[in-house]
């Protein structure tokens, strides 16, 4: 069993801000799989799916970003999930919007969320798929910059990179981590198409295929 956590603030008006892209990738994965995020356990929406042939429980926390390890502690210890089997989607300032990186354990980062869920959690070891939603303006104070919407001439890169999250989730589900790793954490603007070797897609092309197979892991 695993348990996939996005990150968020619950109430509407932080439905579309930066900080709740976790939130809006854990939603597109229940979608897909023709399920709702409506029940209400460990202080959180959550509602239990098959994604690539595994059983998991989807969740929400619904305690606000800085105590998102008061519902996800709890929720791992009564299913005896380990951290291992834990994938937590969040906002990542370091990078840049449309990025996704995959990661295992490390630090906070200065992540309210994540902070706490290290502090409510035995280890850190929980794998991690940062969506990039970009550096504030010098103008803007960080924390204003992720509970502030997305501009319209974003949409597009953010509707991809949600995309590509839920397909990263999927892979990780199907593949393992290693395989989710070298598919999305792309370094370069485009790579050059070979032959039977999706990973050196250019980004465009990548995401319309990862997304394909995502949605055959969904409903497997």
């Amino acid at each position: 069993m695993w348990l996939v956590v996005g990150l968020g603030n619950p109430g509407r008006e932080y439905e579309d801000t930066r900080h709740n892209v976790g939130f809006q990738v854990v939603d597109a994965l229940a979608d897909r799989a023709d399920a709702r995020i409506s029940d209400k356990k460990f202080k959180a929406r959550t509602t239990r799916v098959t994604i690539g042939g595994q059983e998991v429980w989807l969740l929400k926390p619904q305690t606000f970003m800085n105590l998102s390890g008061e519902s996800v502690g709890p929720a791992s210890g009564f299913f005896k999930i380990p951290t291992s089997q834990i994938i937590v989607v969040h906002d990542d300032m370091d990078i840049e919007l449309g990025r996704l990186k995959l990661k295992t354990g490390g630090g906070h980062g200065g992540h309210n969320g994540l902070r706490s869920l290290k502090q409510h959690l035995p280890d850190d070891g929980f794998l991690r798929v940062r969506v990039g939603v970009g550096r504030p303006p010098p103008q803007w104070d960080p924390a204003d910059w992720v509970l502030s919407n997305f501009a319209r001439e974003d949409e597009e890169q953010l509707a991809r990179a949600l995309k590509e999250a839920s397909s990263a989730v999927a892979t990780i589900l199907r593949q393992g981590m290693s395989r989710a790793m070298n598919r999305y954490n792309r370094t370069e603007k485009k790579r050059a198409k070979s032959p039977g070797d999706e990973t050196k897609l250019a980004p465009t092309e990548a995401g319309d295929q990862n997304e394909a197979k995502a949605k055959r892991d969904i409903e497997s």
